[in-house]
């Protein structure tokens, strides 16, 4: 059964569209709402696959209310050690990575001795490496007897490659910072946005935790007292099975611009989950 699309925003530079599973949308609410049942099983699949960036990594999400207040200005250039990865890392998004190639096992050994901050930046094949990613913080780190390395990463403020500096033996990059600019329609109500684009994923995740026979609860709180831009970046992290809408979600500096794209992805996975719904309540057993 065909997916719904995700339709690109005209200003995004990717122009992709990918099709969503609705089983793999939400993995991140199972995590941190006890009232969302998502399966678990991709991205438990993902924690044990080994990459060819050298890394085991997976993705969930921490967005509290209050953010970094060491924030670095936009206009800053500085350089910064770069990890691409296939994944899309989100401001406020926690990320657990095992790090074994050697090469950045050095990046570790000299992130350990100064301050711990490194940027996740998207590369697949088909599209290469984006120029936009996210600073990944070490918040926590195991070293092995192997000189294997654990952390867990959390995400901070978003950059733009500017150019690269280095290559050996890792990237490392010039870059500026991004932040998201007002509207540049004053009439856009972000506040009225984000509690739409809420309402959807409650939706959402209802109608599919009824396709996969799970109980109906209603999602509360999804919000947990976020404001719109720091929600809009939690939404992007929960679509999991697209990173490159993720990564065009990202590279958004606009949240109104990013809230209506989500809510536009939304309804969409909601039409083909209640059309799915209603295909199984006519043939139970299909």
């Amino acid at each position: 059964m065909a997916l719904p699309q995700i339709l690109p925003s005209p200003s995004s530079s990717f122009t992709h569209k990918p099709h969503l599973n609705p089983s793999n949308f939400f993995l991140i609410p199972q995590f941190n709402n006890p009232q969302c049942q998502f399966s678990s099983k991709s991205l438990l699949q993902r924690r044990h696959r080994r990459n060819s960036n050298g890394v085991r990594c997976s993705a969930s999400s921490s967005f509290p209310e209050k953010h970094h207040t060491g924030s670095p200005k936009s206009d800053d250039v500085v350089e910064l050690p770069l990890f691409p990865l296939p994944l899309v890392l989100f401001p406020g998004a926690i990320l657990p990575l095992q790090i074994f190639e050697f090469r950045y096992r050095i990046m570790m050994h000299t992130l350990l001795q100064t301050d711990l901050r490194f940027g996740v930046i998207y590369t697949d094949s088909a599209t290469g490496t984006a120029d936009v990613g996210c600073v990944g913080e070490v918040v926590k780190h195991e070293r092995l007897v192997d000189d294997r390395f654990f952390l867990i990463c959390k995400g901070q403020e978003r950059f733009r490659v500017n150019k690269l500096v280095r290559s050996k033996p890792y990237l490392v990059a010039e870059v500026t910072w991004l932040e998201d600019r007002p509207s540049a329609n004053g009439e856009d109500d972000v506040e009225g946005l984000a509690n739409e684009v809420e309402s959807y994923m409650k939706d959402v995740i209802r109608l599919s935790n009824r396709l996969n026979g799970k109980p109906e609860k209603e999602a509360t709180d999804l919000r947990r007292n976020l404001f719109p831009t720091p929600f809009s970046f939690f939404v992007g992290s929960t679509f999991e099975g697209a990173p490159r809408e993720q990564q065009a979600l990202l590279e958004l500096e606009d949240t109104a611009m990013r809230l209506k794209r989500e809510k536009e992805t939304l309804r969409n996975t909601l039409n083909y989950l209640s059309a799915a719904s209603a295909v199984k309540d006519v043939f139970p057993s299909s």
